[in-house]
């Protein structure tokens, strides 16, 4: 090789080397402003993934999910542990009622400078003096550790609340509305009542201390447990007084180391006649105040019935104040402040007397009775029996005493007006008015019926439909004067299912009633369609699956009183309804009813002792048997009703029942309800 040519190759050599070493360079170069955006990508996710987080902790008030999110070091500098951070969260939320937080207008912006977010949002929450004004928090978030924390201090609980302040609520409730009868009457208010309470330094000590428990205790049926118990609380001191019952003023005994105080209390007037639906009201528990945390230790809130519906309408609006107070205990700011607004008074649709009449009558009974006005469907009483003493519940009932009502076989707590039942032969009117309406029934046709049972043919097996009159030749009017199923089943299976299931459909089956109360729809038939034979028969007098409470069948009787018209129920004055619809035609209403009044005129009539009561009455009975699949040997149980109105004016609608008992007794001991009814309504 000559000199030349080795020249040309080391300068080649040395261009390569450059040209390597300038890509190599510009490689590592552009590798590292790479690796650079990519990892600040990253940590601007990891950063935005926490404070969500965050934000996600402080809305649901998971206190303990925001401690992990905070940096030792702030924590530190004010002298804070993580517990002592959840703790003093749940003391200043929990103490003014924080809830409903909500997260809003969050801003998260870095600065490259200090290497560290600014975060700052605003949060809106309610407390137990309501809507809060809208707080504004403001923090720092740095890298620690690989993972981003937020620097904490107590101005994060609230933007004024320094490490070492106080927040105070002060509270005063207002008066707790009343539930009033259509005329003004109480149903529920404030009375006052007496309570006997122990003076603990009369008790005496050791031996005399506890003879002296043991006598309080059998006078007024208190365990001696409960007793001590009230003692031991760290309220009470020497000269306190411990209230342990509330007792009626003329039930005061002297009684060493008891006395006795009057006290302002929820009241029951009507009391057991009216305990199912009013309910009652007491102490707010743990469950309450975490279903509503608005609400505080201490607060009165409705347990059942209608003051627990209407229990915020009741209850009225806390006033009050949130303060923040400085470690001296001197007012540093007013956060929240509100005026004390008194409870609703809620005034309902029913007849104060008419509900107390029907629970006498129906008192010792399983039963009960529904009052409607026909024309625009206020309910004027609602009763059922067994009841329960309310001002009892309300007064602070004993386990022993709860337990007796929760163990009765007769099942005083429930509200047997919303209980669904077959609704035996008053269900027969129904059927009429279809058959009428589909052209099928006719008041002048007859049916020709041999003996007491029949069915459709032998493939009904031991299934009979029964009646109690052997009437040889029946038509419209002798069926429902004399009750006979065998007339009703026959009308059904000729109008078909598809005839008869179109007619029912104009009722209310399937449909929510617009009431504060708790009840089922009613309905035609386990699967909503009456597919055989047999129990198409046997609903059209009212058996096979059907269920309906006594307010569904009131309601489904207003046509017979109203034109045609099905009218929707109502039970505060202020409540709209939906516009009445017609379930059958005028025409059909007039016959039923003519032929209804015939079962109280006719002598033959099984409501006929009726008859005496100087109004214009048309009624229909029914005796429902209370087990499915009856053959014609079977005895089985049955619950009887009455359905009664005014046939003159339609002031009132009535359906009644009594478990385990016929039509003719419900009939005997409601009759004394009717012969009032002149007097009973306005």
């Amino acid at each position: 090789m000559n000199t030349n040519t080795a020249k040309r190759n080391q300068k080649n050599t040395r261009f390569w080397v450059i040209i390597i070493a300038v890509v190599l360079v510009a490689a590592v170069i552009g590798g590292g402003t790479g690796y650079y955006f990519w990892a600040k990508n990253r940590d601007e996710k990891a950063a935005q993934a926490t404070v969500a987080a965050y934000v996600a902790a402080v809305e649901k008030q998971d206190y303990s999910a925001v401690s992990q999110m905070v940096s030792e070091s702030s924590l530190k500098d004010i002298n804070y542990t993580k517990e002592a951070m959840v703790e003093r969260y749940e003391t200043v939320y929990g103490g003014v009622g924080a809830a409903n937080l909500t997260v809003k207008d969050l801003k998260v912006a870095l600065n490259d400078a200090k290497d560290q977010y600014a975060i700052s949002y605003t949060v809106q929450m309610e407390t137990s003096l309501g809507q809060l004004d809208d707080q504004d928090f403001a923090t720092t978030m740095s890298k620690v550790e690989g993972d981003y924390q937020l620097d904490w201090t107590t101005q994060l609980i609230f933007p004024d609340l320094e490490p070492n302040d106080k927040i105070r609520l002060t509270t005063s409730a207002g008066e707790r509305g009343d539930i009033l009868a259509a005329d003004g009457t109480p149903l529920a208010t404030e009375g006052q009542v007496w309570e006997a309470g122990m003076h603990p330094v009369a008790l005496g000590e050791g031996e005399e201390k506890t003879a002296q428990l043991k006598k309080i205790s059998e006078t007024f049926d208190v365990p001696v447990e409960q007793l001590e118990t009230s003692l031991a609380a760290e309220w009470v001191t020497t000269d306190s007084f411990v209230p342990f019952k509330v007792i009626s003023d003329n039930d005061t005994p002297e009684l060493a180391g008891v006395l006795y105080q009057e006290k302002s209390m929820r009241n029951y007037p009507l009391n057991e006649a009216t305990a199912h639906l009013i309910g009652y009201v007491g102490a707010v528990s743990a469950e309450d105040i975490e279903k509503d945390q608005t609400l505080q230790e201490g607060d009165t809130v409705g347990k059942s019935g209608l003051e627990a519906t209407f229990d915020k309408r009741l209850r009225g609006q806390k006033g009050g104040r949130i303060v923040i107070n400085d470690e001296s205990d001197t007012l540093k700011k007013v956060m929240q402040e509100s005026e004390v607004e008194n409870g609703e008074d809620i005034t309902l649709t029913l007849n104060a007397d008419l509900q107390q009449a029907a629970f006498d009558q129906l008192e010792g009974e399983s039963g009960s009775a529904v009052f409607l006005d026909p024309i625009d469907g206020s309910l004027l009483a609602l009763v059922s029996t067994p009841s329960y003493d309310a001002n009892l519940m309300t007064a602070g009932i004993s386990s022993e005493e709860y337990q007796a009502y929760a163990d009765d076989p007769a099942s005083p707590f429930l509200a047997r007006y919303a209980a669904g039942y077959a609704p035996g032969s008053t269900f027969k009117v129904i059927t009429g008015a279809i058959g009428l309406d589909a052209g099928i029934t006719m008041p002048e046709k007859t049916h020709e019926i041999d003996g007491l049972q029949w069915q459709k043919d032998s493939s009904w097996g031991d299934h009979f439909v029964t009646r109690v009159s052997a009437t040889p030749v029946v038509n419209l009017e002798d069926a429902l004067v004399y009750s006979d199923n065998i007339y009703f089943a026959q009308e059904a299976l000729e109008m078909g299912q598809k005839t008869y299931e179109a007619g029912l459909a104009k009722f209310i089956f399937g449909e929510e009633l617009n009431l504060p109360i708790a009840m089922n729809e009613a309905q035609i038939s386990n699967d909503g369609k009456l597919a055989s034979d047999v129990l198409l028969a046997d609903t059209a007098y009212g058996q096979g699956q059907l269920l309906m409470n006594p307010i569904q069948q009131a309601v489904s009787y207003t046509p017979f009183a109203n034109e045609g018209k099905l009218v929707y129920p109502k039970l505060t004055a202020d409540q709209s309804t939906a516009e009445p619809k017609e379930a059958i035609t005028a025409e059909a209403a007039q016959i039923i009813k003519d032929d209804l009044i015939q079962v109280v005129e006719n002598a033959n009539g099984t409501a006929h002792s009726l008859a005496s009561i100087n109004q214009s009455i048309a009624a229909k009975t029914g005796t429902a048997e209370t087990i499915e699949g009856q053959t014609a040997e079977d005895e089985a149980e049955t619950n009887g009703f009455l359905l009664t109105f005014d046939a003159e004016n339609s002031s009132y609608l009535m359906v009644a029942m009594i478990e385990g008992k016929s039509s003719g007794d419900v009939t005997k001991a409601m009759k004394p309800v009717l012969e009032q009814m002149d007097t009973l309504l306005p």
